[in-house]
Order: structure tokens, then sequence, then C-alpha cells
């Protein structure tokens, strides 16, 4: 059986986007040891590298490369994408620093450009992230999954019509929930042809909802550990980020979004836009919490959105995100087999490249949906036979008719974390062993190790002896306790970026590769802020619902401040004619309808209010200027918002962060 799958088993052990610019210069990296040279040199003889289709496929209906070199920029000159910085790979054997599956994935994914899908189906790749596709109506042209910013989506229909014609943008879908199939949306459309009807705007049930409260209720803890999985801070070359196997990188860009005008609320349903039938099925629960797939009859194309591309995927995603059901995510695939499985021919996805022929095409979807399925049913196995989330994912191993399938590699999600999250989707964070159901906190715990162990030096002998020996995890865990409790011991902290290093050459998989390379950085040389894309932006934030809105206030409310306080407001918002009430109380912000006796009375518009709860503006410069009234204790409204929390990114990943401060 092969255990290589997503993370090579180690021996012995085995907004505008941009947010912040610095030198991007890094401390010298090590060479890959004799066990890491070992543990890679042994992956070429375990996989089936002879197999060179991908190699054809991937350029199969190349039309043009993306312009300038693969460089794009925004409206002040600055760099958002630069594909050439991905190219080191092509045509070189893979070094001694890099698992080669993982190389191989690499090479592939930084052939970029247009490309001719099937007749009247295009698609821009590795402009981003993820794929944008151009589907041509009998007029216009029906635009799915804009990237994540919107100056990579508009260079991608520029040189789409460069080739194609100038055909409007009809419609744009919105296949799921992630920013990367979202983001950019204004860069292909103008938000008044939407108002206007002239262009519909197509997205599964639940898609606002989920977009918002991913990328803005979490979004500020989940960008930071995204700067990590998405390989941000490193170099890219033979040393560090090589993408993430889902796509190269993320562009720190403008990242915006425009709400549906269409709603697929369920499976069988159809839309005629432009002359083309679209028949929906809704898969929600899987790679995203609102997604859909859908079949053109007259081009006999599938998209399943994300669920069947060509890398496993997360079962949870790194960066952190609701857990995803496998056991729905096989059903929904099963479900495309049989309703569309014996028409289709071609099946494309907003990332990687497609899949030609009825017969690749189902042979494709039936191993994606048995390789969910067997994560699924075999952890449950284990899970009943007594074994917790950490044996189970150990001692899985897939088939060799699924591990040997290259779409099934584990380069972005890994088979052992999806074990986890399978573990975790029905079992939760507890395994049933009340010694682990209490713990001390990592500073604490890590003082009684390192005392335990006797003491700093002790543990750091012993801690190299593993090294030298190739002990890589059981490093990386012994002195984890040890920075935990001395965050200024940079002996102990270089040498935990030793052993990281090293596991992060030895992955298959992307984003834990960046996971450790990033942590080996930080840990050498400190919190590093460079670019990065900003979820949580101020875009996202102005198309929340109101509702939504109020919640996002609650999270930023700090409770320990509010405790003991009392206080109600009622808040008009003339250009969305809304009036609610906000009461604080018991340490919790709840809305509602106006209240009787408000401590005060706030009149606002709503774009005024984005403006004051994003740090734009204070509540005293929109009444000076006259966009806001404040009536009876004004005072008191100005308390509540110095109760509201402002979150800093930079937060420590890799060391401990200080306590709260109140």
């Amino acid at each position: 059986m092969i255990r290589r799958f997503s993370q090579v088993v180690m021996r012995p052990l085995v907004a505008v986007g941009i947010i912040a610019f610095s030198s991007a210069l890094a401390l010298a990296q090590n060479a890959a040891t004799n066990t890491t040279k070992n543990n890679n040199a042994a992956v070429k003889s375990e996989l089936p590298f002879s197999n060179t289709q991908d190699f054809e496929d991937v350029k199969k209906g190349f039309i043009a490369p993306l312009p300038d070199n693969g460089i794009i920029k925004n409206a002040k000159g600055q760099t958002v994408w630069d594909l050439g910085a991905y190219s080191f790979a092509q045509g070189k054997e893979a070094p001694d620093t890099v698992n080669p599956s993982l190389w191989r994935q690499l090479q592939l994914l930084s052939e970029g450009g247009l490309y001719e899908v099937t007749p009247r189906i295009y698609q821009v790749r590795s402009a981003d992230l993820s794929n944008i596709t151009f589907i041509e109506g009998d007029s216009g042209v029906i635009v799915m999954d804009p990237l994540i910013s919107a100056e990579t989506a508009k260079a991608s229909l520029d040189l789409y019509r460069k080739h194609r014609g100038n055909k409007p943008v009809v419609a744009v879908i919105y296949t799921h929930s992630h920013v990367d199939h979202y983001g950019g949306v204004r860069g292909v459309v103008d938000e008044k042809d939407v108002q206007s009807g002239k262009v519909k705007i197509i997205a599964p049930e639940g898609f606002l909802e989920e977009a918002v409260s991913e990328n803005v209720f979490a979004g500020n803890t989940m960008g930071r550990r995204a700067s990590y999985m998405y390989g941000n801070l490193l170099p890219k070359d033979p040393k560090g980020t090589l993408g993430t196997g889902l796509g190269l990188g993320t562009s720190p860009g403008t990242i915006t979004i425009i709400p549906p005008t269409d709603t697929i609320t369920k499976t069988g349903q159809q839309l005629k836009v432009d002359g083309l039938t679209f028949e929906f099925l809704l898969a929600p629960g899987t790679e995203a919490p609102a997604e859909m797939h859908f079949y053109i009859p007259e081009l006999k194309a599938v998209t399943a959105a994300e669920n069947a591309t060509h890398t496993l995927h997360n079962l949870y995603t790194l960066r952190g995100a609701k857990v995803r059901n496998a056991k729905a995510w096989a059903n929904y695939l099963n479900e495309t087999l049989q309703r569309w499985g014996d028409k289709a021919e071609v099946l494309y996805a907003p990332h990687h490249w497609p899949t030609w022929g009825n017969e690749k095409v189902v042979d494709h979807l039936k191993k994606q949906r048995d390789l969910y399925k067997y994560l699924n049913d075999q952890t449950l196995r284990m899970a009943n036979h007594g074994y917790n989330m950490v044996e189970a994912a150990e001692m899985m191993e897939l088939p060799a008719e699924l591990a040997q399938y290259w779409a099934n590699r584990g380069y972005y999600g890994s088979v052992n974390h999806d074990t986890r999250a399978v573990w975790n989707y029905y079992l939760g964070f507890f395994d049933g062993n009340p010694a682990r159901l209490y713990p001390l906190p990592p500073t604490e715990a890590g003082k009684k190790f390192v005392e335990y162990m006797g003491g700093a030096d002790s543990v750091l002998q012993k801690a190299q002896k593993d090294y030298d020996a190739g002990n890589y995890r059981w490093v990386a865990q012994v002195l984890d306790n040890l920075v935990s409790a001395q965050p200024n011991n940079q002996k102990a902290k270089n040498l935990l970026a030793d052993a990281l290093e090293q596991m992060g050459y030895q992955q298959e998989n992307g984003p834990w590769r960046n996971f450790f390379l990033s942590g080996a950085k930080e840990l050498r040389e400190g919190v590093k802020k460079l670019a990065m894309p900003v979820t949580a932006s101020p875009d996202t934030i102005a198309n929340m619902p109101i509702e939504m809105f109020f919640d996002y206030l609650g999270i930023r409310l700090n409770g320990p401040k509010a405790a003991g306080k009392k206080m109600a407001f009622n808040v008009s918002l003339p250009d969305i004619k809304g009036n609610y009430s906000l009461v604080v109380e018991n340490g919790v912000l709840n809305y509602g309808p106006p209240v009787d006796k408000p401590d005060a009375t706030v009149t606002i518009n709503r774009t005024s209010l984005d403006d004051v709860i994003m740090g734009t503006a204070g509540i005293d410069d929109k009444v000076k200027d006259g966009s806001a009234k404040l009536g009876g204790d004004g005072a008191k409204f100005k308390e509540f918002l110095g109760m509201l929390d402002t979150f800093d990114f930079w937060w420590n990943v890799s060391t401990p962060n200080p306590p709260p401060s109140e």
C-alpha cells in the first residue's frame, strides 16, 4: 500500500487586498538532510511518473499566454500577480528540497493563459489561485467564478476578448461561496448593469450568508492562517513555496462582491441564459457550505465546481473553516454521475485542467467519488474499533487503485488531515480519554514539560540528537513545548525551525509544505508583514445584510469590558429604510425592533455606519458633516463604539501570543 499519500511519512517516525508590504528577504535556509533526500527519492519509485497524460491535457486548447509575461498590476502599479515567479520548475528535475510529486503538480499548474475547453467554453488559467471560465451564449458571455481580485479578473476578461471578440457579459455564476470564486466580480461587470437587469448574478442558496460569515466573522484569524497555508510569506523557489497544489497562490488585489440576483434553491432547477440551458444540482456542505454543480446540454459540458478537481481536496482546510461532509461529497458526485454521466463529453472546473471524453469523465468522477467515500467509511470503521483521531489518521492508507490515480494525490487536502476531519465531523474534539479532556494551555503545559525533562538545556540536547537521527516530527512536538514555555529562547526556536523545514521539504501536500516553511520563517525572523488578500474587505462588509452586520458587531464587542453595563440605542438607517435597536446587556449585544426608552438615538445611513465601524471615520466626523445625528446621551453611544475590538492581523502563529488586554 502507498504511504506517501498526501504528506510523506517521515522517517524514522515517520480591502483593498494589499494590507502591508515589507522586505521579503529571508535568512539562509538549510539544505535537505540525508533523511529528507532519501524520503523524496523513494517517492519516484512509488508513483506512476511514466504516465504523462496530464502534461498533454494541460496544454490542450491553448490559445494565448497571459500578457506582460504573466504580470498583473493594480491601479497603483503594485504587482498583484506574477505567473513567471513560478516558472523555476519547468523542464527541471525535482531538487532534494522538494517532494517529486508536488514538483510535478507545480509544473502542471505553472502552465497559464487562455484555453478552449470545448467550442463556446474558454478558460483563463493560472492568473490567480482559481480559473475563470467564459461560456459563450447567443449574444454575450457568461462568466463562471471571477477569481479573487478585480485586477486579475479584468486582465483575464481582456485576454479573452482580445481573442474571442468584445462580447458583453450577460451573467456571472458563482459556483460556491469561497473568495476565489467571487472576489473579482467587479473586474468583469459594473454593478449598475446588475441593478438594471442587464447582468444576472447566479449563485446557490445560502451563498451570501456563507461567503460573509466565513470571510468576516472569523476572517481575521482565518486570513492570518491563510498567510501560512498559501505561502504568501515565503519566497517562490525550491526552498520556498511551490504553490498550493490546488493553484499557485492568492492574488493580493481588490476583493469585491455583488449579491446574487438569481438564487438556485433546488436540484433540477433550470435557467435559460442567453440561449443556453443550465441544469443545476445543489451540493451544500461539500467543498463549501453553499456549492452547486451544473450541466449545459447544448454543449454536453458538466462542472462539479470544486468537488472533482485534480487533487484530493480538503475535508478540513488548514486556514480554518467548517468541517466538510465527506459522505455528502461522495453522494453529490454520485448524483452528478447518475444525472449526466451518460451525456457529458467534457468536465471542467474552477481549478486545474479539464477532462475530455465520456469514458474519462465518468472514470474521473467515480475515482473522486470513491476517494471521499473511502475516507468517510474507513475513518468510521476505525473509530468504531476504538481508534482515536490521531491513531486513525496515522493508520489510514488508500488502496492502490485510488492512490495511484494522479488526480487523487494529496496536493491540497491530505489523507492524514482529511481523516482527522471525518473523525472530528462525527465525534468532535474529544477522543474519550479523560486524561485529554481538560489539558493545561500550551504555555503552562510547556513550562511543566520542560521542568520534567530537566530544563531547557537538557531538552535541546535530546532534541538535537533526534534531529540528527531524522526524527523531525518528534523534535517539533518536543520543542513546541519548550518554545511555548520560553518564547524568547532563540536556540530552541532555531532548532524547531530546522525540524519544520525538513518536514516541509518532504511534503507532497502544498499547504502542509507552506505551513511548515512559514513556521520556520517566523521562528527564525519573527512576524513579517507582507502582501496578503483581505477577505473581510470593505466591499464584503458593505454588502452584508444588516442583521449579519449587527452579528459582526456582536463578535467585535469586548465581553469583559461590556460586563455589568446596560445600554440601549435606537438606530435609524434611512438609506435602507431600517429601524433597529442595539442592546448591550449581560456582556453581549442583541438587536431587534426599536425600544421605548433608549439611552441614545442614532440616525445614520448604512454606508456611513460602515465607515464608522471600519474605522475610516469617527462618529463625531459624521455628525459634523451632517451625515449622522445623535440624540439623547451621545456619550453612551461613543462608549459603546469604544468597546468594539479591532483585530490585529499579524498575531503570532508559531510562538505564544501575549495575554489579551482588557
